[in-house]
């Protein structure tokens, strides 16, 4: 079976390719057209999963959209209706581009696909599942599990804003839903709205800064009870009620109604790139400890209706790290497996998949002891040596060139002990939104200035981002807290007690800025402010290049880690291309370019004549 998966038209639209289960080739839109959590119908995403298969769309046996957008007009109509005459703006600049376009979507699908290539519409069937099934779909036919249950929470699809399914062999069974507007994807985007950060972007820092606040005050306490009596009601099974006097998101133009929420917690919506202020850090950890609260609540019910060993998640809020590490750590199912590319993105593999084992009823085979079927998420493009040389004539870029990569990795390892940062391009790019050593940025954990100036010079973004360190699946007990594996970057655990410096009495009460450059262990380049840390275990048999070099950073040094952060500067996709990452070498000061078997050294490049106009490419996130 031959079935291409896609997602589309809200944001990070994808495509998947998968060949009798086996997932091919997967990636976003965005990296191909170099616009951020880009919606549109992913081309691109689809010409490189035929090309990568050596397929062509009448090849196929299925396509398959991630979700039916008639239940979700439906929502929007019962919406309105239940809400009226409330919403009425909303209602006008809505339901016209629906009418127009989405109402159609099928036809609108065809016209997309034929651009591409021609194909037997009545040979190659056109599928929607609904959107959490693809969800769980993603997360639980990848798994190493014959058995789990799927927990899968998001802002909402169609209905449903959470589900609780079981997975058995190739079946898979929806138990339980949460609808809409009840939903815990919703409530920290409001969050993340009035905290001033960008809605299905910003989320990520919303988690960044909960740590900057003290979990111990007033003011972290009494924002957290004022979410749990004033907006929102949480059930012992983990489903929620949100009040909607105080939300804006069914009827309205934005996620809350401001008023309201300053009246409850005593301060204004924070501007966007405005001054952070402990009650701002506060006010993100209350909603993170909810949060967990609520995750961990579901899980239990999860396990109570399933009886598994496993769980399997996916949707947005899989994505927040720190609640999977709670949620490892306490111990409801014995393993915790985590799609990579949880969000909407990761909708265009579970279509394909759910495709494959639900409507054509293929057999599912798992591999026993593998890490999984997501192919260390090494699904996207990648490049030759002639490609990169092709790139290096164009910008006439200085390079050394290795025939042995052992001693590519020998030298990369002394530039970053050195206190340099690489830009790291090797293999496959990766499916999902971390960078995982496919197109990574590297440097030094053990170096104190790290942080700076990654955040500063690097990255362009703000200065209280964590980095995530990359550590030999095998020696990652020696760094951290963690039992079992984490090669998707998706659980945070503490730094082990042997690696931590004590902290003044004082600590907590210091300003933001001053707790981040207080060294609170060897490793001060990969230890948040709560000596935590969002691990990436590496692994030999998925990215050996990878491994390789950290294992000769680590005979060098005596540390099998290193800071990595995704390939881009602030509001720019992961690069994809050599191309893409030369530009972001040049454009920032980043020290070195490694791609494949080539170095780049920035002090012998010719002058870039680009300056700033970059920063009015990318729109900040």
């Amino acid at each position: 079976m031959n079935i291409l998966g896609i997602s589309a038209f809200y944001h990070d639209s994808a495509a998947a390719i998968t060949q009798n289960g086996e997932i091919i080739a997967a990636a976003q839109e965005e990296r191909f057209t170099r616009i951020k959590h880009d919606p549109a119908f992913p081309t691109k995403a689809v010409e490189y999963c035929l090309k990568e298969s050596g397929l062509s769309l009448d090849k196929l046996d299925a396509i398959v959209f991630y979700d039916k957008p008639l239940l979700k007009f439906e929502r929007l109509l019962e919406t309105y209706y239940a809400f009226s005459p409330r919403g009425l703006r909303s209602f006008l600049t809505a339901i016209p581009v629906w009418l127009k376009e989405k109402m159609f979507l099928k036809r609108m699908l065809y016209q997309e696909l034929f651009k591409i290539d021609s194909f037997d519409k009545k040979k190659v069937k056109l599928l929607f599942p609904e959107h959490h099934l693809s969800h769980a779909a993603s997360a639980f036919y990848p798994s190493p599990f014959e058995d789990a249950a799927i927990l899968t929470i998001d802002g909402v699809g169609e209905w449903a804003t959470a589900s609780i399914c079981h997975g058995k062999g190739k079946d898979l069974s929806i138990l339980k839903e949460l609808k809409f507007p009840h939903s815990l994807g919703l409530l920290y985007s409001a969050v993340t709205y009035y905290a001033g950060f960008k809605v299905n972007s910003g989320e990520y820092k919303l988690m960044g800064l909960a740590p900057y606040g003290d979990p111990n005050s007033e003011a972290t306490h009494r924002y957290a009870d004022l979410i749990r009596t004033k907006l929102i009601d949480i059930q012992s099974d983990g489903s929620i009620w949100l009040n909607q006097e105080y939300f804006d998101y069914a009827t309205g133009l934005r996620m809350v109604k401001d008023k309201e929420w300053e009246k409850i917690f005593g301060f204004p919506r924070r501007e966007s790139e405005s001054q952070l202020e402990p009650y701002h850090c506060d006010f993100a950890l209350a909603i993170q400890i909810v949060t967990e609260e609520i995750v961990i609540k579901m899980a239990q019910e999860a396990k109570r209706l399933t009886g598994s060993k496993n769980i399997c998640m996916a949707g947005g809020v899989a994505l927040n790290c720190v609640a999977n590490g709670k949620l490892q750590k306490a111990n409801i199912f014995e393993n915790v497996y985590i799609q990579p590319a949880a969000g909407d993105a990761g909708g265009a593999l579970g279509a394909a998949l759910a495709a494959n084992y639900i409507y054509f009823s293929q057999e599912r085979k798992v591999t026993p002891n593998a890490l999984d079927e997501m192919k260390g998420s090494y699904l996207g493009p990648e490049f030759s040596d002639v490609d990169t040389r092709l790139m290096s004539r164009k910008y006439n870029a200085a390079y050394e060139y290795f025939d042995n990569f052992d001693q590519l990795a020998e030298k990369t390892a002394t530039i970053l002990a050195e206190g340099n940062v690489v830009g790291w391009f090797q293999g496959r790019m990766e499916f999902g939104p971390r960078a995982l050593g496919g197109r990574s940025i590297l440097g030094d954990a053990r170096n104190s200035e790290m942080q700076k100036k990654l955040n500063l010079k690097i990255k362009y973004r703000e200065g209280f981002r964590p980095f995530a360190p990359s550590v030999l699946a095998e020696d990652a007990a020696d760094y951290f807290e963690l039992e079992g594996n984490s090669p998707y970057m998706l659980l945070v655990h503490g730094v082990t007690e042997k690696r931590r410096k004590a902290l003044p009495e004082n600590y907590r009460s210091l300003p933001l800025m001053e707790k981040l450059y207080y060294l609170r262990s060897d490793l001060p380049s990969i230890t948040h402010i709560d000596f935590s840390a969002r691990i990436q275990t590496v692994h030999k048999e998925t990215n050996p290049r990878y491994w390789t070099l950290i294992n000769e950073f680590k005979k060098q040094t005596g540390y099998g880690v290193v800071v990595n952060t995704s390939f881009n500067v602030r509001g720019e996709p992961i690069v994809c291309t050599p191309e893409d990452a030369y530009k972001c070498l040049m454009r920032t000061e980043m020290d070195y370019l490694v791609v494949g078997n080539f170095i780049f050294d920035k002090k012998t490049q010719p002058e870039w004549l680009e300056k700033d106009t970059w920063k009015d490419e990318f729109k900040l996130d």
